[in-house]
């Protein structure tokens, strides 16, 4: 479906925005998450297709890339890795380790391992993959909760010793885990998922970075693109190809995503007013939060690409921001964001997790 957008093409858009800190970097507001090449929403793209995102993003002026050894089994690393060589001085490059797929071929499954030998060996497979010399930005994926933290961050702070990495961070934490972490060692940034309909981070995390100068870097700001109108109505998720992770989160099953959706007409109307995509609207929202927080939507798509990049150059109504902030919240939102399994491995002390 095709949304009016007067800021829909690199002609029309405004002056570059404001680049924003983190760690020793300043950074383009809007970074890009390469996931979705290879990971999460079915079978691989083709590396061409991939590329030619990942060049149009950094022709666009983004130049914070983010991947993971998680991502088709460190596939998506050896692609990120040769996608960016031509510019590789010019961009941080992010990546994280301490989570790996564990090949069973019936069924892969996730290994959460944060001993300081597992995350030494995990950071040289990547920077092999990646063909670099050092990991800008190197996140530990998840903690395994039974090696002590401080021995974790003692590991990845030798990283950084040693020059293999420039600075460390942290995936789906609390912010008494953050705070304990950055006893330890500066954490540079934390890596949750944040955007209209996961509010997680505002309960603690983004306080604890705001005291401690971590960065927020959000992934899924458009909600696994649900957001972005990608689902309309209940039997569109039919079309959600095997591996979609989407098929097994409690948001887009039944009478949670019928729910859901009877919120997407009105999002879609205050994106109308704002004369923008409803991807843009929740891109600007989450982009207004703090001039601190560098959202990282992915896509397999040049075009949608594009359209998250030139977020960064809408000036969007205050009052329509927090109109779409009440409309699409953890209060209007049914069913939790990960099943039971998957909610394990994040650190949930000052999370919620909501039902109504």
């Amino acid at each position: 479906m095709t949304h009016p957008n007067p800021v829909s093409s690199v002609a029309e858009a405004r002056l570059p925005p404001p680049q924003r800190p983190i760690g020793p970097w300043r950074v383009f507001p809007v970074g890009l998450g390469c996931m979705n090449f290879s990971h999460g929403y079915g079978p691989a793209i083709d590396d061409h297709a991939a590329t030619q995102v990942i060049h149009r993003a950094f022709d666009l002026g983004v130049n914070f890339f983010d991947t993971a050894a998680l991502y088709g089994a460190g596939l998506n690393e050896i692609l990120v890795g040769k996608a960016v060589q031509r510019f590789r001085s010019e961009i941080v490059l992010c990546t994280k380790g301490g989570m790996s797929v564990e090949t069973d071929p019936s069924k892969p499954q996730r290994r959460i391992d944060s001993r300081p030998e597992v995350i030494r060996q995990n950071c040289e497979e990547s920077l092999r993959r990646l063909n670099t010399e050092v990991i800008d930005l190197y996140y530990l994926h998840r903690w395994d909760k039974t090696t002590p933290l401080e021995d974790v961050i003692g590991a990845m702070a030798q990283l950084v010793e040693s020059g293999k990495v420039r600075a460390i961070g942290l995936s789906e934490v609390s912010a008494n885990t953050l705070r304990k972490a950055h006893a330890v060692f500066p954490i540079t940034a934390v890596q949750s998922e944040y955007s209209l309909w996961t509010r997680n981070p505002e309960i603690a995390v983004i306080q604890a970075c705001q005291e401690l100068g971590c960065r927020l870097v959000a992934f899924s700001p458009l909600g696994r693109g649900f957001l972005s109108g990608v689902v309309r109505h209940p039997q569109d998720t039919e079309k959600f190809r095997e591996g979609d992770m989407r098929l097994a989160m409690p948001r887009f099953q039944g009478d949670n995503l019928r729910h859901n959706l009877s919120l997407i007409n009105s999002f879609e109307a205050l994106a109308q007013q704002a004369g923008c995509t409803m991807s843009q609207l929740a891109m600007a929202w989450v982009l207004r939060q703090d001039p601190t927080i560098i959202p990282i939507p992915g896509s397999r798509s040049r075009a949608h690409t594009e359209e998250n990049i030139l977020s960064a150059s809408l000036h969007i109504d205050e009052s329509i921001l927090q109109e779409a902030g009440k409309l699409i919240s953890e209060k209007t939102v049914l069913g939790n964001r990960y099943d039971a399994n998957a909610s394990k491995a994040v650190d949930t002390e000052d999370f919620h997790e909501h039902s109504h």
